[in-house]
């Protein structure tokens, strides 16, 4: 059964009660919360993921609550729990849904050094894979989201995790964050997807999240092997430029975008150092979506 499958006001009481399991590729989570808001954007954004009921080992213990005292009634707020850790400064109350991924990415960033992980969109179609690593701005969610829109597998908007034994992509779909203008483009651009509600005045301006689909959702566990690493660079106006970056530059890149290399250490640069060799290196400016998709539609079927 999936959470499509229950009501809203059923899914609240899951929350408030035992806590909802979700599972995004190796991760189980349990989250627990008494925030409506939270409960309507799960039902949502999470819709095609099933409920997990069998007890199965929980890697993140996470509550999104508002915190106790006044703060409760007089302009209320989320305060984001990780096993009664608080890692972050509480939030306004409607920013309940950003401050739940955020704070799921952060435990994974963090807590995952399994993984090599790289700030990253990861997408494929045919067996070729993309890994768009990029810092804010770049466009890099709104390309991700364009490309799953038209039929690419959702590997992760956020974040490139690679299995250190054996160099391969692994899946962690979660919805894709999408910015300010980017919002109403992706609404227009695929009417048929699931985006959720914005939500205004976070430090990143307006957010909201594009759903992920269930066939990207019924592949988590589907390993890939890295092909093309593509630093995107959006440019109004700008024709579509796809052209080869020298392996030594992509990997220093890659190294400013490494969540864990410092903790990796001397083998953090050798997992950058075969991710290069392995992977063609690209950089990619573009101004429409529908060049985008018609360039990279081409790589995956060459």
């Amino acid at each position: 059964m999936n959470i499509s499958e229950i009501t809203e006001s059923q899914l609240s009481e899951r929350l408030s009660g035992p806590g909802l399991i979700l599972q995004a590729g190796p991760f189980v989570t349990r989250l627990h919360s008494s925030i409506a808001l939270l409960a309507k954007g799960i039902h949502g954004l999470y819709a095609d993921y099933p409920i997990i009921d069998e007890d199965l080992f929980v890697d993140f213990h996470v509550r999104v609550n508002p915190p106790v005292g006044l703060r409760r009634w007089f302009r209320p707020q989320a305060r984001f729990r990780f096993d009664n850790f608080k890692p972050f400064t509480p939030l306004p109350l409607n920013q309940a849904v950003p401050i739940f991924e955020w704070g799921l990415n952060w435990c994974i960033s963090n807590y995952a050094h399994q993984y090599l992980i790289v700030h990253s969109a990861v997408v494929e179609r045919n067996g070729v894979s993309i890994i768009f690593p990029a810092p804010p701005g770049s466009g890099k969610s709104t390309l991700c989201a364009a490309l799953v829109s038209k039929g690419w597998r959702l590997l992760s908007d956020e974040m490139a995790l690679v299995d250190r034994k054996d160099m391969q992509l692994v899946p962690v779909p979660r919805p894709v964050s999408l910015k300010n203008q980017s919002i109403d483009l992706i609404r227009d651009y695929a009417p048929d997807m699931y985006v959720g509600s914005s939500t205004p005045g976070t430090t990143k301006g307006t957010i909201a999240h594009l759903a992920v689909p269930e066939s990207s959702i019924k592949r988590q566990h589907e390993k890939v092997k890295p092909s093309y690493i593509v630093f995107p660079k959006y440019s109004a106006g700008a024709e579509p430029v796809l052209q080869q970056m020298s392996k030594p530059l992509a990997g220093i890149r890659l190294i400013e975008n490494c969540f864990n290399y410092h903790v990796l250490g001397e083998e953090g640069f050798d997992l950058i150092t075969e991710l290069v060799d392995v992977c063609e290196c690209l950089e990619f400016n573009y101004s429409k979506l529908d060049d985008a998709l018609s360039i990279f539609n081409e790589l995956s079927e060459q």
